[in-house]
Order: structure tokens, then sequence, then C-alpha cells
């Protein structure tokens, strides 16, 4: 099915904006996604109509909240395929998720244990496991890459990298700065087989493509809502319930415990025993709406058309003089991210310099330092694309490119 994209842009305002005399042309989706009117309705109708606390007020306005706030909840178990609600708990973005999956995983970490993540991670699936190990004194390992971007499942075999020792491994489904998309199922299956927990970063694939928590086989799924046209201030931690049942709150306060005295507490199942305190309420009213807005125009459309999108742009991109892809440069087992350096061009000038062109892209690590140095880059530009995104505004990044270029290193000019 294709998309009508001059439909969907209808629904996103901002789109309609121009920098100077230029049209904006978004492609900063992996940062943040742009809101349709139909979330952002959702939030206003919510404050100005059910405004309330969760579970707290007997009123009608609570009972109400209380309804949006669960309803939330039965929405993204379903966008999921999660076998119940109960399964999903609601942070304040990816961030916090996976810190709670480290926390609360790391309390049963001793020295001798081994956590393995990869080079390719956001900093949130680094920072996490290395306090976790810290406090442990367990050993942090990681996956290497390949020169093309993928991981190195060959070198992992030889590193028995995986083994007897390992207790946690956390990876990202889609890298953040390659696009590369991971063999998650493959690799869950190898942690299990050795008694293991896996933890997913999916922050950029749930967005972007249909998505099964049973089939991928892991056993913590991480997200954001931000990035799925949802609101800011809102993330969610999928966890098999038997798992999210064993482990210890993450955080201490209002409706997560069960009873409470002075010499102890017990603690509410989950999943409120990790949502101390008020919730993002407003923001889940919001995350419902974008998840029924995504459901509506179709997950696997939207996945076909950023295919189409990402095909299209690795051509335009490859065809440039002086610009370097990172990550694979076919649009196999791959999402939408598009990064890439200009040769002689510092990121943040090309950033600046497509600013200037009413073009929004990121310049910078892209909170993957790691990854960079692993590739002998410093930074990189990255663009990337969503359900709104047109083959007009890949051309429009092309020109700019060239542009820039040509205006920084005029060897390359004809």
């Amino acid at each position: 099915m294709m998309l009508d994209i001059a439909r969907i842009r209808d629904d996103f305002p901002i789109l309609q904006r121009r920098v100077g005399e230029r049209p904006l042309v978004y492609l900063d989706s992996a940062n943040t996604s742009q809101k349709p009117r139909q979330v952002v309705d959702a939030i206003a109708e919510h404050y100005l109509q059910h405004n309330a606390n969760v579970a707290r007020a007997m009123h009608l306005l609570g009972a109400e909240a209380t309804e949006a706030f669960e309803g939330a909840r039965r929405a993204v178990a379903a966008f999921i395929n999660a076998r119940r609600p109960e399964e999903i708990v609601f942070t304040k973005n990816a961030s916090e998720a996976l810190n709670l999956a480290a926390h609360t995983l790391g309390s049963r970490l001793r020295p001798g244990d081994e956590v393995v993540i990869s080079v390719m991670e956001h900093h949130s699936n680094i920072v996490p496991w290395q306090l976790a190990c810290e406090r442990s004194g367990a050993t942090l390992r990681w996956f290497d890459v390949t020169d093309d971007g993928r991981l190195d499942l060959e070198g992992a075999v030889r590193e028995d990298l995986i083994n007897e020792r390992t207790k946690v491994v956390s990876l990202t489904w889609v890298s953040n700065v390659l696009g590369t998309r991971n063999p998650v199922a493959e690799i869950a299956a190898r942690a299990h087989a050795v008694g293991a927990v896996m933890v997913v970063d999916a922050s950029q694939a749930v967005p972007h493509q249909a998505t099964d928590v049973v089939a991928l086989g892991a056993d913590l799924v991480a997200f954001t809502g931000h990035k799925m046209c949802g609101p800011t201030g809102i993330g969610v931690l999928w966890g098999r319930y038997e798992l999210l049942a064993e482990l210890p709150p993450y955080m201490g306060g209002g409706e997560m415990i069960e009873v409470v005295e002075m010499s102890r507490s017990t603690y509410a199942p989950p999943p409120h025993r990790f949502e101390a305190g008020t919730p993002p309420i407003a923001q889940a009213a919001g995350l419902h709406a974008a998840v029924d807005y995504l459901t509506s125009v179709g997950m696997d459309a939207i996945a076909a058309h950023e295919q189409d999108l990402t095909t299209y742009g690795l051509e335009k991109l490859g065809s440039i003089d002086g610009l370097v892809i990172l990550g694979p440069t076919e649009a196999v087992d791959r999402g939408s991210a598009l990064s890439f350096n200009l040769t002689g061009v510092h990121p943040h000038d090309v950033m600046q310099v497509l600013d200037s062109r009413g073009i929004a892209i990121r310049g910078g690590h892209h909170c993957a330092r790691p990854l960079h140095k692993r590739l002998g880059h410093q930074s990189s530009t990255r663009a990337s694309s969503y359900l709104y995104t047109t083959r007009e505004e890949i051309d429009a990044l092309a020109d700019a490119l060239v542009f820039t270029r040509d205006y920084f290193a005029p060897r390359f000019g004809g």
C-alpha cells in the first residue's frame, strides 16, 4: 500500500513552515519526530477536559484520567503484540527505561559475571551498564563492528563473547547512526542458550516497522514516544511479565507500594512497581493518539515508504564526490538514518549551511562517540526520514550538500 504523503503532511502543520524564503525540510526524525495535530489535540483535550491524578482521586475526573492512562497502556501493548498490558511500564523516555533495566538486572550481577553490549550503542545503552558493572564487579564486554557497519558476528564467536558467564546481552535493534538492523532474534537465542537476559533498545525500530516483541525473542525492550509521533516525556519498557515480577523496584514512592511500615515495605506487582509518583498522564494520552495514528496509516506501509526513501537517499548521496557514507551503503537490513561526512568539512559547518537553506539535520556524534571513534570519524552529519518525508526533500538535501561541499572545498566544483 502506497502512502498518501500529501494527506499525511496535512496532519503535520509544522511542515508548512518556511525558513526565510525556503520551505522547511525536516530530516531530523531520528532525533525526534514531528507530531500530527491528532496527537496535539489529544493532549489538549486531556488537560482541558479530564485533568486529574491517576489511581488517587475517586471523583469523575480522576476516573477519566485513570482510564486514559490505562487505556494508553492497553494500546501500546497491542501495538507491539505484548501478551498483556501489565507488561508495559511507562517511563519518561527510553534512557530511563534502559537505566531501569540496568539498575534492576544489575542488582543480580556478581564479580565474574559478564554483560555484553556493542560498540554501536547509543550512550543510553552503554553508560547504565558501565555503572551496573562498576557497582557489582561484573565485566563489560562488547561486539565490534565490521568496516561496513554490521555487527561482527564472526569475531564474537571467535572471542566466545556470549558464554556461560554472560548474564545480560543488551543491543540496539536499529543503529541511530548507521541505520544497521541487527539480528536481534538470533542473538537473543544465543543469550537464552546460556541463561542470559536479552535487552533491546528499540528506539529506532518501533516507530518505523511493525513490532512483535514475542517474535523478537527479547526479555526487555525499550523505546520512546517522541520518536513515534508522540509527545516528549514518555517512554516504554516492555518486559516479560515473569521477569518483571522478579525484579526489584527502581525508585521508591507513591503508587509503587503494596504496604508501607516504618520498618519495611512491600511492593505492588508490575507494572506499578516501576512507576513511582505521578506518571506522565497527559503524555500517555498523546502516545495513545500517536499509536492510533500510526496504526491507521499502517506500519507496513510506513516501512515500505522508508525503504524506498533509504534506497533513493543512498543512491543520491552516494553519487556526490567527496561524500562518505557511514554504515551499510545498500538498503538491506537497514533503517532510514543516513550518516555521512563531506571530506574536509566539519559536520557542524554542514549543519549550519543546510539550516540556512531550510534543511534540518543533525551534526555531531549522535550520542554514539565510541562508534565514531571505531570507524575513524570524530563526528558525522545525519539525515533521517519518516512517514512524512518526500523524495523531493531528499533531492533538496543532495543539492544543498553539493553546494556546501563546493563552498568549503572548491576543488570538487565543476
